[in-house]
């Protein structure tokens, strides 16, 4: 199958960098499927996904949805076939969970159009897929982190994507909610056919739920395909500084660090 998200030839620099972040790589996102970009710290992950979101305009190359460019889409149209959920994102303490998962139609509805049947349907999927049914009427302000995470990802699956794009969506929460997050994210490709990436440091997590794996290093692309053939004691020293071994297990490759990589 094509391509539902790729990028080519692609250069993303932030105005006050001195040099590009990401320096003509091309990646091809298969759809359907769920992809984890992983990598050490700084080697490019989130800015990719903004990249890959149109949040970061390419200083070169180009993002194609559909094999559409991204940047000739209209802010309405995009928000429609494409959600982005970011490391921290904000909202005012009073706003209920279920209001916050309302904000994710308004692709849908004109501006002042009231709230429909399929906004309804979308909402209250949106409320039990992330398992935050039962605190539709709290406000965040009374969640704990993990509650306001799946909140927010709630928001994100009403807005009914084709593509998902997710920023660290387990990075701080405890066990509990991190399975959470990632059961929502597996229901949500295996029922409606998402295309879903996101950004991952536990690689034994990315190895478990994704269905392919892009790693990142210093800007560049490293490697790109399913868990089984990225994941090897070789790019584990190289990427990583990390000595390990990598076993085939029930749920995905197992990694065990044994230690930093002396190599290097």
């Amino acid at each position: 199958m094509a391509p539902k998200l790729e990028a080519t030839d692609l250069v993303l620099q932030y105005p006050s960098g001195d040099r590009p972040v990401i320096d003509g790589e091309s990646v091809a996102i298969a759809p359907g499927r769920v992809t984890a970009l992983v990598g050490p710290n700084g080697s490019g992950k989130s800015t990719l996904l903004r990249g890959l979101a149109d949040q970061l305009p390419p200083r070169a190359g180009q993002v194609l949805l559909d094999g559409r460019a991204v940047h000739r889409l209209g802010d309405r149209e995009l928000a429609r076939e494409l959600g982005l959920l970011e490391q921290e994102p904000s909202a005012p303490d009073g706003l209920t969970v279920e209001r916050l998962a309302y904000h994710g139609r308004y692709p849908h509805r004109g501006r002042f159009d009231p709230v429909g049947d399929d906004d309804v349907r979308a909402v209250e999927r949106a409320l039990s897929l992330a398992g935050v049914d039962d605190l539709r009427d709290r406000p965040l302000g009374d969640l704990s982190g993990g509650q306001r995470r799946l909140a927010w990802l709630a928001m994100a699956l009403a807005q009914d994507p084709d593509v998902l794009l997710l920023d660290e969506p387990t990075t701080f929460l405890d066990l509990r909610h991190q399975l959470a997050v990632m059961d929502a994210i597996e229901r949500r490709r295996d029922e409606a056919g998402t295309t879903v990436v996101l950004v991952l440091h536990d690689i034994e997590q990315a190895a478990r739920y994704a269905d392919a794996m892009v790693v990142l290093s210093d800007g560049a692309v490293h490697a790109h395909g399913d868990p089984e053939s990225v994941l090897t004691p070789a790019m584990l020293a190289e990427v990583f500084g990390v000595e390990a071994t990598v076993e085939p297990g029930p749920h995905g490759p197992q990694v065990v660090p044994l230690g930093p990589d002396g190599g290097g």
